[in-house]
């Protein structure tokens, strides 16, 4: 198997089901362990994301809050991945912004690549990437020059037990991401890291 992201040889795995990339120095999931999109939409719509609820909220908050403090309603942002509670779009939305919705699943409508954006919010979509290096190079193209990716996912650290990790455990979390990855990502192309948390990346293009 190959990294979906830097197209590396995969030889160091690192249990049953990862392999750790020695470039980009994500966290891999075999292939042979992936869901079929329909097991994928299945476990998608069993989640309980409702936009009006407030600990939904305040959990992606850190997008919400840094468009409304660095965007006008004069800007274009997608949502990319939304999922069936796009709730950073609702209360953009609600605040006069302009955002456009897009989810393989649930809103699947493909218009959103007929336009450019001036951030693209991906929140909890990362990890579920199947091939990482398209979807990320496509994003860029729909990217404004000095537009961003603001992306929410939570990146592993050797402080954490990896067996155990809820993350690990989501069957539908294919792709994880450390802060090696996201320097890799920045170096390739040409991005400009301008927040760097363990939950919350912004990349300047």
């Amino acid at each position: 198997m190959i990294c979906t992201l830097c197209e590396t040889s995969l030889k160091n795995k690192i249990d049953d089901s990862f392999f750790e990339c020695k470039i980009c120095n994500a966290l891999v999931k075999d292939c042979q362990f992936y869901l079929t999109r329909q097991q994928e939409k299945e476990r998608y719509e069993s989640h309980n994301n409702d936009v009006n609820d407030v600990r939904y909220q305040q959990f992606t908050s850190p997008i919400t809050k840094f468009i409304l403090k660095n965007y006008t309603q004069n800007h274009f942002g997608l949502d990319f991945g939304c999922g069936t509670g796009p709730v950073i779009s609702k209360q953009l939305q609600n605040n006069g912004f302009r955002v456009q919705l897009f989810d393989v699943f649930f809103y699947p409508d493909e218009n959103y690549l007929n336009f450019q954006y001036d951030y693209i919010i991906c929140c909890e979509v990362f990890e579920h990437f199947f091939y990482p290096k398209q979807e990320i190079e496509k994003l860029l193209r729909l990217l404004k020059t000095d537009g961003r990716l603001l992306i929410m996912t939570h990146q592993f650290d050797r402080l954490i037990d990896f067996p155990n990790w809820y993350y690990r455990k989501d069957p539908t979390h294919v792709f994880i991401f450390t802060s090696k990855t996201f320097q890799f990502i920045a170096e390739k192309y040409h991005l400009t890291i301008e927040n760097h948390t363990n939950r919350f990346v912004i990349l300047k293009k």
